[in-house]
């Protein structure tokens, strides 16, 4: 045994069955399923991944309430951790929980207790990520591979694995399903996908000779080796669960007949108990983003492959891959492709998924919009963000359910994009009268913008949603409406929440400022694309590369010029690559570290001068058109006007602000209401800064 007598004291009888259905149905997502000994709820669950709440790779209480609020929304199982590390040489890239560790065994049974109390089956996935990290992270130990090859998006160049780390690394693994066995956890899925166990299964990346090379039986030896050692320490009254590439899609690498083959292997071992079922590879960002597809691509696009997997092995199936409605869901158990879907992203957007097919209610899901927010800020460094559920992560302190007020107050609302929109469906679920004003014909503010573009067009969901909301609870709006200080004071409000946004801001020339448009007018269609065009990317967002794409599509010569080391870092890796396969398809150009200093005519063309912050250097460009991205500027006129006559004079308290705290402070004792402003009224942010911004105020009104 590897565990200290400490931990020996919480061992228990693991839960045979998770809690019962709550109510029958005939709808195929809502029957209970058997896996093994475990019978879950319903055919519904989160997959593993790394939302990177972790504390010193521990899973402490942020991290356990934001699975368990998906736990009491109703989900079948939550899988928690995106490849937990087995192994000191397995350092995190992105937060990863640390299972080598036996101090994880306590904060595990706290997670496993809550969420099986909450009627959810509880997992962990596994995994020691090979050469998918770098050598500079943790403790600086060589990162180990099957060869000798880097993998690009790490970088690493990592050591042939030589017997001795492969005796380890085994052992390793069944110390860690061990700790988990402890922990009271329903099982653990192995991640043989992209990291160790797959590098040792793809011929792409298997350098090894015999036992461990060659053959698909010997790439696959150190995998069956793993299980065999995890089995052994964990009994048979434990689910093991294998998270495989059933297809490499790319030339030379695991073919789909291998993928069955590998199926069959797992089968015939005796020692997995289901197939979770991935295609392509994660090697670089471009890859990555083809298999777990973001927003403008194909719903549900791997389905195919885990049904052929699924006929031809005849083991329990799981997947999940951008599977992000009720309805795709519902076809893939209802076709018999899969006995469990996840929806993993769906259920970031909205824990409570589950919970409202039960209470058919599906229209009150909050969409996933395929944002994909949440998994590039992880790959940035970052913690998993919902683009527009500002509470996902922060279960500490936001709610996701708005509980209603005592008193009910006269709220009024200017600006109908994100920030304002939020502001009302908060105000409304409070119980509060709420009025919006908006100069527009219809809501959504920048996000109507960045909507017109196709691949873009479902972040309209993320307004649509909330006006369908807002009508259910009675707010006024009042469209065409560009609303002054009479205006808003006429409402005789309690609340005022200044959602107005801002307006682009292009005047960062020295000279020939007037020679340029702005992004926003390009993405509106008010200004029509040129054949010859410099795009001066200032912002890093979306809109610099939305206009860019834009043009080039018409056939114009287009180069995107940024200051920055990297085209738009807020754009970020994979909501990048849909934009690279466009772009570089065209006439497009890639500048970096340079600056749009002045424009001038040239006769019936613009000079662009350049310039660079490492230097004096310059370049200059003739071009017929230039288009300036440098974000916004608030909108904040009506703010200031009505900041003398308010009661907190406009005031925020930070602290209590940022500890999901009631605003309390109001200076101006003759003010008859409170004034705030939220959003892009205050400073050029982004979506979830805008509607966060609406949350954590407003729901305390």
């Amino acid at each position: 045994m590897i565990l200290n007598l400490t931990y020996m004291n919480i061992l228990g009888k693991l839960p045979e069955i998770a809690r019962e259905p709550l109510h029958m149905s005939n709808d195929p997502l809502l029957q209970p399923y058997r896996l093994k000994h475990l019978t879950l709820r319903n055919r519904i669950m989160t997959t593993s991944h790394e939302p990177a709440y972790g504390d010193d790779g521990m899973p402490k209480d942020r991290y356990r309430l934001y699975h368990l609020e998906r736990a009491k929304g109703g989900v079948a199982m939550v899988m928690t951790a995106g490849s937990a590390s087995v192994s000191r040489d397995s350092p995190p890239v992105f937060s990863n929980l640390l299972v080598w560790k036996d101090e994880v065994v306590p904060w595990m049974k706290r997670l496993s207790d809550d969420c099986h109390e909450a009627g959810a089956a509880v997992m962990i996935q596994i995994s020691h990520l090979g050469r998918r990290t770098r050598w500079d992270k943790g403790d600086w130990l060589p990162v180990v591979g099957s060869g000798p090859d880097r993998e690009p998006a790490h970088r690493a160049f990592p050591k042939q694995a030589e017997d001795w780390d492969i005796t380890r690394i085994i052992q390793d693994y069944a110390d860690a399903a061990e700790r988990m066995h402890a922990a009271g956890l329903d099982g653990v899925e192995l991640l043989a996908h992209g990291h160790l166990l797959d590098q040792f299964i793809s011929p792409l990346t298997n350098k090894m000779d015999s036992p461990y090379g060659g053959s698909l039986e010997n790439r696959a030896r150190l995998t069956l080796e793993v299980l065999a050692a995890c089995r052994k320490r964990v009994g048979d009254k434990f689910i093991l669960g294998v998270r495989y590439g059933g297809e490499e899609a790319q030339k030379g690498g695991t073919t789909v007949e291998e993928g069955v083959a590998l199926g069959k292997m797992f089968r015939d071992s005796g020692l997995v108990d289901y197939l979770n079922i991935n295609r392509g590879r994660i090697h670089t960002d471009p890859a990555m983003t083809d298999m777990i597809p973001i927003q403008g691509m194909r719903s549900a696009p791997h389905l195919d492959l885990a049904g052929r997997i699924k006929a031809e092995v005849g083991m329990p199936t799981l997947h999940a891959a951008r599977i992000p409605d009720v309805a795709t869901a519902r076809h893939a158990v209802a076709s018999g492709q899969l006995d469990m879907v996840g929806m993993t992203r769906a259920h970031i957007a909205d824990p409570h998924l589950v919970k409202k097919i039960m209470e058919k209610r599906e229209d009150d899901i909050r969409p996933c919009v395929g944002a994909n927010y949440c998994l590039d800020r992880i790959y940035q460094g970052g913690m998993a963000l919902c683009l527009h559920n500002p509470a996902t992560g922060r279960e500490q302190e936001q709610p996701h359910i708005i509980p209603p007020a005592s008193i009910r107050k006269r709220i009024t609302i200017v600006g109908a994009g994100p920030a304002g929109m939020e502001a009302a469906r908060v105000a409304a679920e409070r119980g509060h009268d709420v009025t919006v004003f908006e100069a527009a014909d219809k809501p959504g503010g920048q996000i109507r913008l960045t909507s017109l573009q196709e691949r873009r067009r479902e972040m309209i969901s993320i307004i649509q949603w909330r006006f369908d909301q807002c009508r259910k609870k009675g707010v006024n709006f009042q469209f065409n409406t560009f609303a002054d200080a009479d205006t808003v004071l006429g409402t005789n409000p309690d609340e005022v929440i200044i959602a107005t946004g801002g307006l682009p801001f292009t005047e960062v020339l020295s000279a020939g400022n007037d020679f340029v448009c702005s992004a926003w007018d390009i993405l509106a269609g008010d200004v029509k694309p040129g054949s010859n065009v410099l795009v001066f990317d200032d912002a890093g967002d979306h809109a610099g590369l939305q206009a860019a794409d834009l043009i080039a599509a018409t056939g114009a010569k287009v180069e995107i010029v940024t200051p920055d080391r990297a085209f738009a870092p807020e754009v970020m890796a994979m909501n990048l690559v849909p934009y690279m396969r466009s772009l570089q398809r065209r006439d497009t150009t890639f500048t970096v570290t340079w600056r749009l200093l002045s424009v001038a005519r040239d006769g019936n063309q613009l000079r662009a001068t350049l310039g660079s912050d490492y230097g004096d250097m310059t370049r200059d460009r003739l071009v017929d058109q230039i288009v300036v991205n440098h974000g916004t500027r608030p909108l904040d006129e009506l703010y200031f006007d009505l900041k003398p006559k308010s009661r907190n004079l406009g005031e925020v308290n930070y602290s209590d602000l940022a500890t999901g705290k009631t605003q309390t402070v109001m200076p101006n004792g003759s003010g008859t209401f409170r004034l705030f402003r939220i959003g892009d009224a205050v400073a050029a942010r982004n979506t979830h800064a805008a509607i966060y911004d609406a949350l954590r105020l407003v729901k305390d009104f």
